[in-house]
């Protein structure tokens, strides 16, 4: 029988110059650029945007240029806040953000152009800037709002969501959030939106098929799943006692540990959880951080001679937490995608101008070998 690789495991399906992953040492880079040296350098997440769209860092100028196109998106249609509005308050805010991308696949009159297209990926992190926060406030009862132009799109965001002006940790933690998920060489999410632009449709169809991936618990869901088990917990004196119960016993897997490609500490992890450290947590995010330090220990000491350490989710939870965002309706998983959207457009335009071929494979057929076909009145 022919060998197939289940979940493409060890398949390459393009070559980048994005992301690059070392999952034996723990090593991310950004175009060259290790993901440490990013975020301790401070870096704006729009300066980061435009090295994935163009390649390489901006200058000032650059860099105002692109921050006003992305601005230019903030302004979404009435009938884009409808397919997020009309909807229950009660819905996954994920699926939200995929109406209201929908609605741009249905009425922008896009295609593929090299001259326009990474002013077009500009203009689109600014529209699902503001997706995200109309998406997030229906969820916590609130009228939308849109993003207003500031001094970077994570303040602009987060005075969106909150009605109010966040202080500077606040801004420097979504910001580094907005960097730190951006992109993860080609997961899930990223191969099914590549599957949908090899056809040439739109960007924005490929947006939504990406998100439709991410929505699953076992990729994007899998933050909120981790700040869960952390409540579920619910005190720093129960960690032992529910580890030994659920994780040494084997009947849950530990969330927000283990990862297809790392096989040591995630360094995004270590970044989150230093910006929750400095987030100077109080009430249930700082129980929380409490619950997840302990947990921390108890399952690298279990599980870390298996190569499974904590990943980016085992404390993005918390800090989303931590700048005032619910746990409920999906509502990290769409944090998460606010931010991957920009890895997303970036492959997307890669692929398709530089390696484009129809994504067509193949399946190995194990079914009955060939037998005639009976009438129904037959049968």
């Amino acid at each position: 029988m022919e060998s197939i690789s289940r979940g493409l495991e060890d398949v390459n399906i393009k070559w980048t110059r994005l992301t690059t992953i070392d999952g034996e040492k723990g090593i991310l880079w950004y175009a060259g650029y290790r993901i440490e040296d990013i975020i301790n350098a401070k870096a704006k997440a729009e300066e980061i945007q435009y090295l994935f769209l163009y390649g390489n860092l901006p200058n000032r100028s650059q860099l105002d240029d692109f921050e006003k196109k992305v601005q230019q998106g903030y302004k979404i249609p009435d009938y884009s806040i409808k397919a997020i509005t009309a909807l229950p308050r009660t819905s996954d805010a994920v699926a939200l953000q995929m109406n209201a991308m929908a609605t741009f696949a249905a009425t922008e009159k896009f295609a593929w152009n090299k001259a326009t297209d990474r002013d077009t990926a500009a203009r689109i992190i600014g529209q699902m800037a503001s997706v995200t926060a109309v998406a997030i406030r229906h969820a916590m009862g609130k009228e939308p709002r849109l993003l207003e132009p500031s001094s970077s799109l994570a303040e602009s965001f987060l005075k969106a969501v909150f009605d109010r002006s966040p202080n500077e940790k606040e801004i420097e933690a979504m910001n580094d959030a907005l960097i730190l998920y951006l992109d993860h060489e080609v997961p899930a999410s990223t191969t099914a939106g590549l599957v949908v632009v090899s056809t040439l449709s739109d960007m924005y169809s490929g947006i939504v098929g990406a998100l439709a991936a991410l929505k699953g618990p076992l990729h994007g869901g899998a933050e909120e799943a981790a700040a869960m088990q952390f409540q579920e917990i619910g005190d720093p004196s129960k960690v032992d006692s529910w580890f030994q119960e659920n994780i040494k016993s084997g009947k849950k897997r530990l969330m927000g540990f283990g990862h297809r490609v790392y096989k040591t500490y995630d360094p995004r992890a270590k970044i989150f959880k230093r910006l929750a450290q400095e987030l100077n947590l109080k009430g249930a995010p700082k129980t929380l951080y409490e619950i997840a330090e302990r947990l921390e220990e108890l399952g690298i000491k279990e599980l870390g001679a298996k190569g499974i350490y904590p990943n980016t989710d085992f404390y993005s939870g918390i800090v989303y937490m931590g700048l005032g965002f619910p746990l409920q309706n999906n509502i990290y998983t769409a944090l998460f995608a606010l931010s991957r959207v920009t890895g997303w457009m970036a492959h997307f335009i890669e692929y398709v101008e530089e390696q484009h071929r129809l994504i067509r494979p193949r399946a190995v057929y194990v079914g009955p070998s060939e037998r005639p076909f009976v009438p129904l009145d037959k049968r």
